[in-house]
């Protein structure tokens, strides 16, 4: 079935302008300068595409926001910085495809009328930044980029950045501030970007697979992008499944596609032939699902949401039975700890507490009031900070307090230690 995103992804040499040329590449640009940079927003609006980085929030909404004849320059910021942790989807959209970001790119630029765009992109990511750098030479060579672009009249110049691999930066502020040459610390908004944002200017940060969905929308319309999704979540999104599954790998799924048929079907299953006993479906920050969950669940942000959780970035990370909730929340308290930019007290010091704590109750034991006390430094992190770092550790301890006490009780002074704890 030809989808919007990876149709392409197999093809030998997808990433080179020749190919992405001969299979239709770079045919919504034409069309893009037929057309009012206010009927591009209305477009995309239409299609109901929303930000794939994690927020859902609506695309073209987020470019009406921008003043326009403000006398300031106006930038576009490609968020390229794909740090959270169980997600991968947007690094294959770099090494294989990334023309498409390119158009795309020009695409929203045309949009809201800015000559300058940022592709932040993660440090860490060697071959993707050596695809989106070549193919960006590339796209200047052919006219693609730069001064009057085909006779349109429009410029615009790209500059590649590398991170330095901090979490906090995949955050829109934070990456603005490294972008400066800061340190990277989210801002307090508002203002919000668009209107203050890079250099003090009107300024859009949009993520990889946002911007890659671009050319489709355009060249096939608003319509013909909706007839994938449901009414509220319309469109493809890519979900990068790991963990214990048999294939593990990037699929792109209409939204609202069952999380089960994902598992069992398009992976293959549990790996080992064990039964499933949760899924984190949005990367490590959001709620954890259990298995009763993934029975109903449909990958879409409502019905994600009506079961306890959040689509967030679509990293989706199957736990099997056999593994210990504590152990696993433990991972993550310690990577959240380490990521804190410890600007915010609550966030500085909570992850740190947090960690301590499933770190004491794996090692000595614990009891219920370490629970409660868990509970209580995660609602007094959550909504009480800059950004959201702290919310992505709060929630997933919340939910696994909720959902796996059992767990938790495996743990409790007296009982037997745990496979996790003995190997601690």
């Amino acid at each position: 079935m030809s989808l919007v995103l990876t149709n392409r992804i197999g093809i030998s040499e997808s990433y080179t302008l020749q190919v992405y040329e001969k299979t239709g590449g770079y045919q919504s640009v034409k069309k893009l300068f037929s057309m009012e940079p206010v009927q591009v927003i209305e477009e995309v609006k239409n299609s109901g595409l929303r930000g794939r980085g994690g927020a859902g929030f609506s695309a073209g909404l987020k470019w009406s926001f921008v003043p326009q004849n403000t006398g300031k320059p106006t930038y576009l910021c490609v968020n390229a910085d794909e740090s959270e942790p169980g997600t991968f989807k947007d690094r294959l959209l770099l090494e294989e495809d990334p023309h498409q970001l390119i158009e795309g790119l020009i695409i929203a630029a045309c949009a809201i009328r800015c000559r300058t765009s940022y592709i932040y992109i993660r440090g860490e990511f060697d071959l993707s930044y050596r695809r989106i750098r070549d193919a960006v030479a590339e796209a200047y060579d052919k006219g693609y980029l730069g001064k009057n672009i085909f006779g349109s009249g429009h410029d615009l110049e790209v500059t590649i950045h590398r991170g330095a691999g901090a979490y906090i930066c995949g955050e829109e502020t934070a990456l603005l501030e490294s972008l400066e040459g800061k340190k990277g610390q989210p801002r307090i908004k508002p203002p919000f970007p668009a209107v203050v944002g890079l250099f003090g200017c009107p300024t859009v940060v949009n993520n990889v697979e946002t911007l890659s969905a671009l050319p489709f929308i355009i060249q096939h319309g608003a319509a013909a992008y909706r007839q994938f999704g449901t009414e509220k979540s319309a469109g493809t999104k890519l979900f990068s499944v790991s963990g214990h599954i048999n294939r593990p790998g990037t699929y792109e799924k209409p939204l609202g596609y069952p999380l089960k048929d994902l598992v069992y079907n398009d992976c293959g299953g549990i790996r080992g032939g064990k039964r499933l006993k949760a899924v984190i479906p949005g990367g490590s920050s959001v709620p954890v699902l259990n298995a009763q969950d993934v029975e109903t669940v449909k990958l879409d942000y409502e019905s994600v949401a009506e079961h306890g959780s959040m689509l967030g970035s679509g990293g989706v990370i199957v736990i099997s039975e056999g593994v210990n909730m504590v152990w696993a929340l433990r991972n993550l308290a310690r990577f959240y700890a380490h990521e804190s930019c410890g600007q915010c007290t609550p966030c500085r010091e909570g992850t740190g507490w947090v960690e301590k704590i499933l770190a004491r109750f794996l090692s000595e034991g614990g009891g219920e009031k370490d629970m409660s006390l868990l509970m209580d430094i995660s609602n007094n992190m959550m909504g009480k900070t800059i950004c959201v770092l702290a919310d992505a550790l709060a929630m997933p301890v919340l939910s696994y307090l909720k959902k796996f006490p059992e767990d938790f009780a495996e743990h409790f002074k007296g009982r037997a230690a745990s496979p996790q704890m003995r190997v601690l």
